[in-house]
């Protein structure tokens, strides 16, 4: 059978812009005449809708899209579609809606599979908006019969995994119906390390049934989601036959009746991979939300010229602006680097000082402030100008905020609210200080664009004489390790501690990290690129009291 494998990338809620881009690309490739056009989950209504599903009008969007895609089918009988879409589940009990992919043919819907584990952890909340399917069955489709899976349909191979989350295997039951071919709609998130895991998890599955499978991932980036595609083609043996390309749109056309080929191992995740995804993430969300242009804070640190670097990538260099806003207690080079900086990725800056408006603020703070020496007050007070100054420009001209903080200093609130933390997107919040170093020398590999004496100089955050963030937060390898323990891997300071790290430290990281849950509540969204991120994927409470720690042993 030849299969044309969509990797495409919807836009939430454009049912009708979505049913265009797919007849568009059933036409555009009708010369070749595969059998199948396989696109991704949900893929007209695009991934994740979230509570759009609740509104009747839009599952009606998805139903008449399907009736025009059914009047192309007819005038075209040869074309098999198989896409996602949410359909009715005509019942009088549960949520009434099916996460569904149909395959239409001849004019008609010959079948549809619903699917049958629905994900609810980390960003997924498929149980509350769908029913799991009640059975599942292979359809015939040209000399093949069909085992259609979505996502996580085909993630829980009971005899692969140490503690599957399903005690059922929808693929195993699929192959017991008598499927000759696999195939797999997905709108599974990128984060680093899960397409090597994807894969393998697939390689199984054909090595163990001896089935072929095809594997069609979304691609773009819906809010805090980046889909990375990286969709697949295995044969019978689990030999990796094609790969289509991450981070962009791809249509490739695989025979799966060609001779078996030696296959090619995945290849690991990298930093390259991570830096392509942030590029996605800020030009998919800034053209989706109807913006062309961005403005970016520049300090004349790793964080921003980061940030800017990404963002410069990803809308051209002609549509951001770089604002530098120096203070007293600024150094000469967080203006002369960063001026450097805007030269080296042909952006534009401009220099506004805040010492003015600053001291115009103390003034007429005083009477509340006295006579007291400066602390966190004084400084919070530099922070919010600048957001203040950055949100100004933003109005003005239309462009969107690019937020430039850190995954280590989002986690422990070392930013300010209404200050640093302003902006329609915070870009790199889920990367670590010491990744975004590494993405930083990435960035570099080829020729010096974020100056160099940006990359060498003491983290600092310029807002009184003489600070460093290590004199509040200690090392940043240090304080990067603890993190990776507890937001990614979500141990015990116990096990923490046993892992080799000072328990003083520990415990005021953990402390540190729950008191600003407040914070992290309010800022924009971030992008992901983890396994675990700020934001719809972690959910604690506000006004809480609690130790994360293991019980005691009983002696």
């Amino acid at each position: 059978m030849k299969i044309a494998m969509c990797q495409l990338n919807p836009v939430t809620g454009d049912v009708r812009g979505n049913t265009r881009r797919m007849l568009e690309v059933v036409q555009k490739n009708g010369a070749l005449s595969p059998d199948l056009y396989v696109f991704p989950e949900l893929f007209l209504q695009g991934y994740p809708p979230l509570d759009l599903l609740e509104r009747d009008w839009f599952i009606a969007q998805g139903l008449s899209a399907l009736d025009d895609l059914c009047d192309f089918s007819r005038r075209n009988p040869a074309v098999g579609i198989l896409t996602g879409v949410a359909l009715p589940n005509h019942v009088p009990n549960g949520k009434g809606l099916f996460n569904s992919a149909v395959l239409i043919t001849d004019g008609r819907i010959l079948f549809h599979q619903n699917k049958s584990l629905l994900p609810t952890y980390d960003v997924f909340d498929e149980s509350r908006y769908f029913d799991p399917a009640p059975e599942i069955d292979v359809v015939a489709f040209k000399g093949e019969k069909l085992g259609i899976a979505i996502c996580e349909d085909a993630w829980n191979p009971l005899d692969m995994l140490q503690n599957p989350r399903y005690d059922f295997d929808p693929v195993a039951k699929l192959v017991e119906l008598g499927a000759t071919l696999l195939v797999n709609v997905s709108a599974s998130p990128f984060y680093l390390g899960k397409r090597k895991r994807c894969i393998g998890l697939m390689q199984h599955h054909s090595k163990k049934h001896g089935v072929p499978l095809v594997y069609v991932n979304l691609v773009g980036a819906n809010d805090e989601l980046i889909f990375d595609g990286s969709s697949f083609f295995l044969d019978a043996g689990g030999a990796l036959r094609l790969m289509l390309p991450s981070f962009r749109e791809s249509v490739e056309i695989v025979d799966t009746a060609a001779p078996p080929a030696h296959g090619a191992d995945p290849v690991e995740d990298t930093i390259a991979d991570i830096y392509d995804a942030l590029v996605l993430g800020v030009l998919d969300y800034t053209k989706k939300c109807g913006f062309k242009k961005a403005v970016v804070g520049l300090s004349g640190g790793i964080d921003s010229a980061v940030t800017a670097a990404v963002a410069a990538d990803a809308l051209g260099p002609a549509n951001i602006l770089g604002v530098t806003m120096p203070s007293q207690f600024s150094s000469k080079g967080s203006v002369d680097d960063s001026r450097k900086l805007a030269k080296n990725l042909g952006i534009s800056l401009k220099k506004i000082p805040i010492k003015t408006p600053f001291n115009g603020l103390l003034r007429s703070l005083k009477p509340f402030l006295g006579d007291d020496k400066p602390g966190v007050t004084q400084e919070n007070m530099q922070a919010r100008i600048r957001g203040l100054i950055l949100m100004a420009i933003s109005n003005k001209t239309g462009s969107i905020l690019l937020s430039t903080g850190n995954k280590s200093e989002v986690a422990v609130g070392y930013c300010t609210l209404y200050g640093d933390t302003c902006g329609g997107l915070a870009v790199i919040s889920d990367l670590s200080k010491t990744k975004v170093y590494e993405l930083a020398r990435h960035i570099n590999r080829e020729k010096e664009i974020i100056p160099a004496a940006i990359i060498a100089k003491t983290p600092s955050a310029e807002l009184k004489p003489d600070q460093k963030d290590s004199d509040t937060l200690g090392s940043y390898d240090v304080l990067d390790g603890i993190l990776e323990q507890l937001v990614e891997k979500g141990i015990s300071r116990q096990e923490c501690v046993a892992k080799g790290f000072d328990a003083e430290t520990v415990a005021w990281v953990y402390d540190t990290v729950a008191k600003n849950e407040y914070k992290r509540r309010q800022l924009p969204p971030g992008l992901k690129v983890t396994s675990k991120a700020f934001g719809s994927g972690r959910r604690f409470p506000i006004a809480a009291k609690y130790k994360q720690q293991a019980p005691p042993l009983d002696e």
